[in-house]
């Protein structure tokens, strides 16, 4: 089963949609608008997003393309357009699959399980390592020497980021991006509050930094210490 967000202005369309995959066994969710779609897929995370181009208040290649500026969620068009400029369009902005209406459930149903079986043949995420610190994605845990570090879901994740662009400034608008999914500014104390959680269990402060070096005005650099 998978949990997916079905991106759809027709109502009756969204809910034969909702119907028909539900019956197949997957959770879904829905929006009527590309806003709220952007919305849905930041709160709720889905496994995949159903999205139409012909959306009332955002073209469906801007909603994409905002998709893309903050995930590598799996994304299948459905569109009434079988046009090839507009479906190249579409691919060419990241899309992973389209779709053209009026389709059956079983072939929707299909092309989801295609798309997704190839998102989790290449996005097997390694282990890691900088100095004596080691990251686990698949298990989430993460160490220090031979300590296990005990990490919320946010210092997880944002330690998880900084690491995997270890010797990179990472700024905070790239952080409340990828750890927040926040599209738009704002939240950086809560940036910095998290920021100095995760210090107190690296062993370390700001004023004498180990990992996590703060360049001022621009982000946030993870470093292994010197040997």
């Amino acid at each position: 089963m998978a949990h997916l967000l079905v991106i759809e202005d027709d109502a009756a369309i969204r809910a034969s949609m909702i119907r028909a995959l539900g019956d197949l066994g997957h959770a879904v969710s829905s929006s009527p608008t590309g806003m709220a779609g952007l919305q849905s897929a930041l709160d709720d995370n889905p496994d995949l997003i159903l999205l139409d181009l012909g959306l009332p208040d955002l073209d469906g290649h801007s909603v994409l393309s905002m998709l893309r500026a903050v995930g590598q969620v799996p994304v299948i068009i459905v569109t009434a357009r079988d046009d090839d400029p507009s479906v190249v369009k579409a691919l060419d902005a990241g899309a992973d699959d389209y779709i053209v209406k009026p389709f059956t459930s079983e072939l929707l149903d299909a092309r989801i399980r295609a798309v997704l079986r190839r998102a989790s043949s290449s996005s097997e995420p390694a282990t890691i390592t900088v100095g004596e610190l080691s990251i686990d994605p698949t298990s989430r845990q993460a160490r220090l020497g031979d300590q296990a570090l005990d990490l919320t879901r946010r210092e997880f994740d944002l330690l998880y980021l900084l690491a995997s662009r270890a010797g990179e400034v990472v700024t905070k608008r790239e952080i409340l991006s990828e750890v927040w999914r926040q599209v738009y500014g704002g939240g950086e104390r809560t940036v910095d509050v998290h920021l100095s959680w995760l210090r107190r269990k690296l062993g370390e402060t700001a004023s004498e930094p180990v990992y996590l070096h703060s360049v001022r005005g621009v982000g946030i650099r993870l470093d292994a210490p010197p040997s």
